[in-house]
């Protein structure tokens, strides 16, 4: 064995310690997806208050747009939520619970070795903050659904839980809160004099236009009634506009996906030797290297590179996430992922410099092609296929299995300066890199040795396994094989670098306008 290959093994053992634990850390964390059903749900009910008087047929078209009773399917949204969130409480309040025994133990042990103390502190109180933002997130739950329980005319059950929350509650401010919406329906007008305050700083969306709604009732400020009312159509109508892009062109879209793929089936079926989906041997790249080559690569330029230096580097810079705004988490995201692709892209570069000049179609850029029918095809096709995979998913992980921390930070983005680094890196960034290393580079390496559609399965899963999330891996390997077959047939890496472009796009245009309905 040479030194070269025992130097490799060395490095895929230290870069695989990281990316393992990340995977099973996901386990337990909980998908932004859940997150997104609660946005949407909210963008329902700011929706349901549009009156449409004007409009002919209205109450019809309302009925199968929101559902005949949007409140009644917002509370059911928001009690699934509940659940889900208590699961995540429970387990991390069994993690914490754990790291607090062991570190009894150690400190009892060997009270001289102070270093393991300090790795379980530092863990015990990341676990501490996430059980403290669980609980306050659980909290927000519970204020929801009391204030819609009094919407669906079960009051006494609404106040009922916004008293229980008063005494539970681990905010004050979410106690305060939850007194005033009580107080609101229990006909106290003498406890409301700060209320008004109080719910525009609290609430948003639907929930603060109920409530404002009541209080002006109450304290029959006609003229401050009649101001929400126009603000609530305005909001309303926009909400329905929102609503029907995000609804809209996935639907449409994923109907024509559907209609290419019969088509291709059909014609894998009847022209079998002509059919795009004839992915033969004659579809492998010439590849005059080994399989060292890409195991250097991917271990050296995408691991090592992304899970040990990067992050030496950022410690020795001692920034501290938690404190950086939303903007300082952007430019932080942004300027991770640049370091990342030009370290893989610098060891990628010298690994097959001795290569030079490369055999025919390889890191192929073509733009007097017909990528762009490529990249907006294989975008329409692969909607159907993740969309379905990811129904499948959820009820796989019940919530579970983490998410990437970009579209959590995306949904609260209503910074334009955030949402263009975002969109830069998500959009442009992330397309460039990874088509260049998974698509352009590992698959057709791996033909060497496997069949093009196993090349294409196995790149497309090492893809779907560096995001670090294990919920993603299904729908991910799957938006990987059809980047792949879009690649592999148009020997273009624009068209698959267009197709991940307008995937990321989507994602992200839907977490701004799913955002922007409680910002």
């Amino acid at each position: 064995m040479t030194t070269k290959r025992v130097i490799l093994i060395v490095l895929t053992i230290v870069s695989l310690i990281p990316v393992i634990l990340s995977l099973i850390s996901s386990i337990n964390q909980p998908q932004v997806q859940s997150n997104l059903q609660l946005y949407q749900t909210d963008l329902v009910l700011q929706a349901s208050e549009f009156s449409g008087e004007s409009i002919d047929g209205f109450e019809q078209i309302r009925e199968s747009v929101l559902g005949k009773n949007p409140y009644k399917a917002a509370l059911k949204q928001y009690e699934n939520s509940r659940t889900l969130s208590k699961k995540n409480l429970n387990q991390l309040e069994d993690n914490l619970e754990i790291i607090n025994a062991q570190t009894t133990t150690v400190r009892e042990s060997d009270n001289n070795n102070s270093f393991p103390i300090v790795l379980e502190t530092n863990e015990q109180q990341k676990l501490q903050l996430e059980v403290s933002q669980q609980k306050k997130e659980l909290d927000k739950i519970e204020l929801k659904i009391g204030l819609l329980e009094i919407a669906q005319e079960n009051t006494k059950k609404g106040v009922k839980t916004l008293n229980n929350l008063q005494e539970s509650s681990v905010s004050p401010s979410l106690q305060n809160t939850a007194k005033t919406i009580s107080n609101l329906w229990n006909n106290k007008p003498s406890t409301l004099a700060e209320s008004e305050s109080t719910i525009k700083q609290e609430l948003r969306g639907w929930f603060r236009d109920y409530s404002l709604k009541k209080l002006y009732q109450i304290q029959e400020q006609q003229d401050n009634l009649i101001e929400l009312e126009k603000s609530q159509q305005e909001q309303a109508e926009k909400a329905i506009i929102k609503l029907t892009v995000i609804a809209i062109i996935p639907v449409v879209g994923g109907l024509i996906g559907l209609g290419i793929i019969i088509f291709s089936l059909i014609q894998l079926a009847v022209k079998k030797e002509s059919a795009i989906l004839m992915l033969d041997q004659s579809l492998k790249w010439e590849t005059p290297w080994k399989i060292e080559i890409p195991w250097q690569v991917l271990i050296v330029g995408f691991l090592f590179f992304g899970q040990i230096i990067i992050p030496i580097l950022i410690s020795f810079l001692s920034i501290n996430l938690t404190e950086l705004s939303l903007r300082g988490k952007a430019f932080y995201v942004l300027a991770s992922y640049i370091a990342l692709s030009a370290g893989g892209i610098g060891v990628l570069y010298l690994s097959i410099k001795s290569f030079f000049p490369l055999p025919k179609d390889w890191f192929k850029f073509s733009w007097l092609s017909n990528w762009i029918i490529w990249g907006l095809g294989g975008y329409l096709v692969a909607l159907p296929l993740v969309v379905i995979i990811s129904l499948i998913n959820q009820n796989i992980w019940d919530g579970q299995g983490g998410s990437n921390p970009l579209l959590s930070l995306a949904l609260e983005g209503q910074d334009i300066v955030v949402l263009a680094i975002f969109y830069f890196t998500a959009a442009i960034a992330a397309p460039f890199y990874e088509e260049i290393m998974f698509r352009g580079f590992l698959l057709p390496s791996l033909t060497r040795y496997f069949p093009v559609w196993g090349a294409i399965g196995i790149s497309s899963l090492i893809f779907a396994v560096a995001h670090l999330n294990l919920s993603e891996v299904l729908p991910l390997t799957v938006l990987g094989i059809v980047l792949g077959i879009v690649y592999t047939c148009s020997r273009n890496l624009l068209s698959s670098m267009l197709l991940h472009s307008l995937w990321n796009s989507g994602t992200l245009i839907s977490l701004f306008l799913l955002g922007s309905s409680n910002n």
